[in-house]
């Protein structure tokens, strides 16, 4: 995409790569673009780490500071207003006349403070003179407002990731269309396996915080994948790989997935996967013959390299991308709500367990033409892109 007559790409709304479900989508953007784009993170730090200043240029958006009036106007009218100035002063840090992909694909889940700081971002950058793209997103329906649907008309380009989103987007803004999420395209790295990590015969298993969190019963959750391991453990001859995909300290999954761990006597049959970027990530998750994951790219990891998958989910996403797939969610996600005994987990892993055969020849021949879909998108933002 490198011509003189093409706008500038930028990134903005990444949370950062210790979260590797964002290090994905950034790797497997640019990788689909073929462009260097400009990253807006919020922690450039992390993402160096990972190697992200290598394909993409980072910067923080620059901190805010309110001038009198602003915040006397803040003060009578709340914090609505707040996030809507901070977005006024954060848009003057894009290029003009770019295009801007907000790839942060469910920030639209979670809440009026990312809403308002959405929409006044969204706004603030066509002020700019720069387009503006919902790249990779899910949305909850039910959970759109009035004020969310104007934010939403908005978009130049909307991108969802799943049908039950895209059909909803489509009613609201005609610039709507359907992709696969960009990480169905990520590629893969492999790592030397650890010793108890039995390439073909393991379970990779994910739990975070985020999940537990929703429960409806205290500790239930958690104890499923107790009961799990124990049952993996007892009454079949795979391993166990306990593999995070986020890392944050405040929420990340390395707490319950240590823990778990920890309290497995025998471990020869079981590891630990230490931190790793995306591609290494998905080169182990690649390697199982099998998978039970929270984090929805783990599971997309698992999905795109042909690995049957249970998805233990709470969302419109989970929802959505396993119906895509399979035509129906059913049996492929178990929503943590409805968590209420211990082995309900189990039961729901035997269940795909016995059809692990079906479901990765499935996986395998519709995949191809699956991920196509995201390349007709990229082909959208090269088109708004273009000056011509």
């Amino acid at each position: 995409m490198e011509n003189q007559n093409r706008s500038q790409i930028v990134f903005y709304f990444h949370a950062g790569s210790e979260n590797h479900g964002c290090e994905a989508i950034v790797c497997a953007t640019t990788d689909l673009l073929g462009v260097r784009p400009l990253l807006f993170s919020n922690d450039p730090a992390a993402d160096a780490r990972f190697g992200i200043d290598e394909i993409a240029e980072l910067k923080s958006l620059p901190p805010v500071s309110y001038s009198f009036f602003e915040k006397l106007r803040i003060r009578l009218s709340g914090d609505k207003l707040a996030y809507h100035l901070r977005a006024e002063h954060e848009a003057k840090a894009f290029p003009r006349n770019a295009v801007a992909l907000s790839i942060g694909g469910d920030n639209y889940c979670y809440g009026d403070a990312y809403n308002w700081h959405l929409a006044g971002l969204n706004k603030s950058l066509h002020d700019r003179g720069v387009k503006t793209v919902l790249w990779g997103c899910s949305v909850d329906p039910e959970s759109v407002t009035d004020a969310m649907k104007r934010d939403l008309a908005r978009y130049d380009l909307i991108v969802a990731r799943e049908h039950i989103s895209y059909e909803f987007l489509r009613s609201i803004n005609p610039h709507t269309v359907y992709a696969c999420d960009p990480a169905f395209t990520l590629k893969e790295e492999r790592l030397p396996l650890p010793e108890a990590f039995a390439e073909g015969n393991t379970v990779g298993l994910n739990v975070s915080p985020l999940i537990q969190k929703r429960e409806q019963v205290a500790g239930i959750t958690y104890a499923n994948y107790q009961k799990l391991i124990q049952y993996i453990l007892e009454k079949t001859d795979y391993h166990v790989a306990l593999i995070p995909h986020v890392v944050h300290a405040d929420s990340g999954d390395y707490e319950p997935l240590q823990k778990l761990y920890d309290e497995i006597g025998d471990k020869s049959r079981v590891c630990l996967i230490e931190d790793a970027n995306c591609m290494q990530l998905k080169g182990y998750i690649a390697r199982c013959a099998l998978f039970v994951g929270a984090r929805t790219h783990a599971t997309i990891a698992a999905y795109s390299s042909g690995v049957p998958t249970l998805v233990v989910g709470y969302s419109t996403k989970a929802k959505g991308i396993a119906k895509d797939l399979f035509g129906t969610d059913e049996g492929y996600v178990l929503p943590v709500q409805s968590l209420s005994l211990p082995d309900d987990l189990t039961n729901a892993f035997s269940a795909l367990e016995s059809q692990k055969t079906a479901i990765r020849d499935r996986l395998t021949s519709i995949m191809p033409a699956y991920k196509e879909s995201i390349l007709q998108a990229t082909q959208q933002i090269r088109m708004l892109s273009t000056d011509e």
